[in-house]
């Protein structure tokens, strides 16, 4: 990303759709193959099949269901994306998704998507934000962003097993 790029958030319209899926798959290729080593080919094609197909088909149906979503805007055209959704009658709010392009990542745009979703959550009254994602090294930026935003991490451990 240029130095001084202007960096915009907005709200998310259904003509971003095709940016934000495309972005999105770019994004997270680095963490379904590190995903991938952690689980092993056949469990990994299990869970996922295709990846691209699975992630595309999550993105497409988290745009086309979920009304809280912005999108961050460099020099004008969609460069992330994040969702979020009130739980607990609106007293925990998760950012559900987040992605940014990887041409205009560790530049500050996920650490800025994040604290307008802080913001936004907050504003609706909530007392609790959480975030989830992975321990593995594909979603090693993805922790340091949300440790920087003062998340506390919570160690889940989650077991599969291919039968």
């Amino acid at each position: 990303m240029a130095k001084n790029a202007c960096v915009r958030i907005r709200s998310f319209v259904a003509t971003d759709t095709d940016a934000v899926v495309a972005l999105s798959l770019r994004a997270w290729e680095p963490v379904f193959l590190s995903l991938r080593a952690v689980l092993g080919a056949d469990l990994d094609d299990a869970l996922h099949g295709d990846w691209r197909e699975y992630q595309r088909r999550s993105v497409e149906q988290t745009c086309e269901t979920n009304e809280h979503i912005w999108v961050a805007e460099v020099d004008g055209a969609v460069a992330a994306f994040v969702a979020v959704v009130l739980h607990e009658g609106g007293t925990l709010g998760e950012i559900y998704m987040i992605a940014v392009d990887p041409e205009h990542q560790r530049a500050g745009i996920a650490s800025a998507l994040t604290d307008f979703a802080l913001v936004w959550i907050k504003d609706q009254g909530a007392e609790v934000a959480m975030v989830e994602t992975g321990g593995d090294a594909g979603h090693a930026p993805a922790r340091a962003t949300y440790e920087k935003a003062g998340f506390a991490p919570l160690p889940v451990v989650r077991y599969f097993k291919k039968l």
